[in-house]
C-alpha cells in the first residue's frame, strides 16, 4: 500500500511539474518560474548531497578514520584548501580566498586544455590522417570507391575550414592593403564556409530532434496519466 502511494504521489507531481513547464507554451508565467525554481533547488540539493557524501565523506573523513598517519599527507592538504576557500564567502576576507581560486582554475583550465589534446585535437588527427590509407581499407576491395571518397571530402572539409580560419595575411608593399591569395580568397573561404553551415545545421537538427524527443515523451506521460485515471 505504501508503494502504491507513493507511485501516486511521484505521478501526479510529475503530472503536475510537466504541465507547470508546458504552461511557457502561452507564456513566461508564476507556474513556470516556480517549476524552473523547484528543479533549480532540487539539482543543487542533489549535487550538495554528492559532494558531501562522495567527497567530503568518502575521500577526506572515511581516510583519516581508517588509517590516518597513511592518508595525512593527502587529507590534510586538501582539507586546509577548502576551510582556506571558505573565505571567499565573505566580502572582507573575500581576496586571502584568491590564491586558492587561482589554483583550482589552474587545475581547472589544465585539465580540460589537456582532455581536449589527448582526447578530441590527437585523435581527430590521426583518424584524418588515415582517411585515404590503403591498410584501412576492405580487404576484398569492396566498396573501395565510396570509402576513398568518404576520406577525400573529409579531407577537403578539414582543409577549406582550416582555410576560412585563417587570418594570416602578407603585406603586397608599402601602402597596399595585405591580402590573402585568391585561391584562398575565392574558392577555400567559401566553401569552408559552407561546410561550417552545413555542420551548424547538422548540430540543430540534434538539438531540436532531442528537444522533440523530450516533448513528445511528457506529451505521452500526460496522456497517459489521463487514461490511467479515466
Amino acid at each position: 500500500m505504501e508503494t502504491g502511494l507513493a507511485d501516486l504521489l511521484g505521478l501526479i507531481i510529475g503530472f503536475l511539474l510537466t504541465l507547470m513547464v508546458l504552461s511557457y507554451i502561452i507564456g513566461d508565467n508564476f507556474l513556470f518560474r516556480l517549476a524552473m525554481a523547484i528543479f533549480v533547488g532540487v539539482a543543487s540539493g542533489y549535487a550538495a548531497v554528492l559532494v558531501i557524501y562522495n567527497v567530503l565523506w568518502y575521500q577526506l573523513i572515511v581516510p583519516l578514520l581508517t588509517n590516518p598517519m597513511a592518508n595525512l599527507a593527502l587529507t590534510v592538504p586538501s582539507a586546509l584548501l577548502g576551510i582556506w576557500l571558505l573565505t571567499k564567502g565573505s566580502s572582507r576576507l573575500a581576496r586571502f580566498g584568491n590564491p586558492v581560486m587561482a589554483f583550482l582554475v589552474g587545475v581547472g583550465a589544465a585539465t580540460a586544455v589537456g582532455g581536449a589534446i589527448f582526447g578530441t585535437i590527437l585523435p581527430q588527427f590521426n583518424a584524418s590522417t588515415n582517411l585515404l590509407n590503403l591498410q584501412y581499407a576492405s580487404p576484398n576491395g569492396a566498396g573501395l570507391a565510396s570509402w576513398f571518397l568518404k576520406g577525400l571530402v573529409i579531407l577537403i572539409g578539414t582543409l577549406v575550414t582550416l582555410a576560412y580560419f585563417h587570418f594570416g595575411v602578407r603585406s603586397q608593399g608599402e601602402g597596399s592593403l595585405p591580402q590573402r591569395h585568391p585561391l584562398i580568397e575565392n574558392f577555400m573561404v567559401p566553401a569552408g564556409q559552407a561546410f561550417i553551415a552545413v555542420t551548424f545545421g547538422v548540430l540543430f537538427v540534434g538539438v531540436y530532434a532531442a528537444a522533440l524527443s523530450a516533448l513528445i515523451d511528457r506529451v505521452r506521460f500526460v496522456w497517459e496519466f489521463i487514461l490511467r485515471f479515466l
